[in-house]
């Protein structure tokens, strides 16, 4: 059987499977649930083209490091054919470990990293595949001797956030997102062990970390995709508060699991098998399905979430770069109990509050660094024309419902 497969892309055009055994974990029941969690949780909500799934995400990070790998060979990087496997399936299963409606639910439904669920999926393949996939989880860990490739994987201009960006900002409609993801590729170095673009690339570089600055604002933390989401977390969580009471919930038999379990990191590997089977089951159409069986339950609060999502009556959004005072919010909780015929304890549960954190560029982390003609390297934040801003941006969050008829 011919295992060489071409993808055709919406966005880089033929994607080619070049290693069998990628062909064979993308053929993976892990790696197929893909298709059914989409990239962009609820933001469709607002950018209704933001359809596309972390199975697209994945095949187009895979294309890019295929892209970097030969670039780097072309010049003089020694990358051998083991590494270059390892590395693509490093890539390819990066996401493996996301659960429904992606970085949503993250800290939900299962109170674990993607990126650990990510190994555990990658450590059971690799004993189903009786040891293939040694190279790539050493490289995932950062544990291979040749750093950059980890770098490719994991970074500040890894192939993950090249591929997010340039595929997000074209399935949303934001054009601000667009980078040249095909010119920082060709722009790829190595020296000393370390990923870096060599000084031509600069320019490349910085409208790629302005895209992902706008991108966040304008897209992953738009005000409407927050309500939404906050409202889908409070969904589970109440969901999870009744099953502890002793409610029997009608959902599938993965996410009936997540509900009435709770996973510190000692259980997550005693368990490992029954947790991966279990979370392995679960997609965005499980909680989908969820949502409707909630919307008639007798419980008021879950009942009124779950209708409200289902038909996009979401909560009103107020945005502070200062957190909200005392007194504003009990003068929200005054006019909520004026219009809505509810209680004082039903209307703390109809207050969502929190904050959201963005930087386009963290130089405590380790940065992206400009190889110059003369050999000399500086990370970013030392190139004086660039006038790169590493702050971090805090915005505290205030949801409440503009109406309760479904209550």
């Amino acid at each position: 059987m011919n295992k060489k497969k071409i993808f055709n892309d919406p966005v880089y055009g033929f994607i080619t499977i070049p290693y069998d055994i990628l062909f064979d974990l993308i053929e993976h029941p892990y790696f197929q649930r893909l298709r059914r969690i989409k990239q962009l949780g609820l933001t469709d909500y607002v950018y209704p083209g933001a359809l596309h799934t972390r199975f697209h995400h994945a095949l187009g990070a895979l294309h890019l490091v295929t892209q970097a790998v030969e670039t780097l060979r072309v010049k003089g990087v020694e990358i051998t054919e083991e590494e270059a496997i390892g590395v693509s399936i490093a890539i390819l299963l990066h996401d493996v470990g996301h659960g429904p409606f992606s970085h949503v639910l993250e800290h939900t439904l299962v109170e674990v990293h993607h990126e650990e669920l990510s190994i555990l999926f990658m450590e059971a393949l690799n004993k189903e595949m009786k040891g293939a996939l040694e190279v790539a989880l050493s490289i995932f860990k950062n544990e291979y001797p040749k750093r950059f490739l980890y770098q490719l994987i994991s970074g500040q201009l890894d192939m993950d956030r090249l591929d997010y960006l340039t595929r997000d900002s074209f399935f949303t409609g934001v054009y601000e997102g667009v980078v040249g993801y095909d010119r920082i590729l060709k722009m790829l170095a190595v020296k000393d062990d370390e990923l870096v673009v060599e000084e031509k690339g600069i320019y490349s570089i910085e409208k790629f970390l302005v895209a992902r600055r706008l991108m966040y604002w304008q897209v992953y933390l738009h005000k409407t995709v927050v309500s939404a989401e906050q409202m889908l977390v409070r969904v589970l969580q109440r969901a999870k508060e009744l099953t502890k009471k002793g409610w029997s919930l009608e959902v599938s038999s993965g996410l009936q699991y997540c509900l009435s379990n709770s996973f510190t990191k000692d259980a997550k590997r005693k368990n490992t098998s029954e947790l991966l089977n279990n979370f392995a089951s679960l997609d965005d159409y499980d909680i989908f399905a969820a949502l409707k069986t909630f919307s008639a339950l007798d419980d008021p609060f879950l009942s009124f979430l779950s209708k409200s999502l289902i038909n996009r009556k979401l909560f009103r959004i107020e945005l502070s770069s200062e957190p909200f005072g005392r007194d504003y919010l009990e003068s929200l909780r005054q006019r909520l109990l004026e219009q809505f015929p509810i209680s004082k304890t039903q209307v703390d549960n109809l207050i969502i509050s929190g904050t959201e954190t963005n930087s386009a560029y963290n130089t405590s982390k380790e940065e992206i660094k400009i190889l110059f003609k003369s050999g000399e390297i500086l990370p970013m934040s030392e190139i004086s024309d660039f006038g790169i801003k590493a702050e971090l941006i805090t915005k505290h969050y205030l949801c409440y419902p503009k109406n309760i008829s479904y209550f």
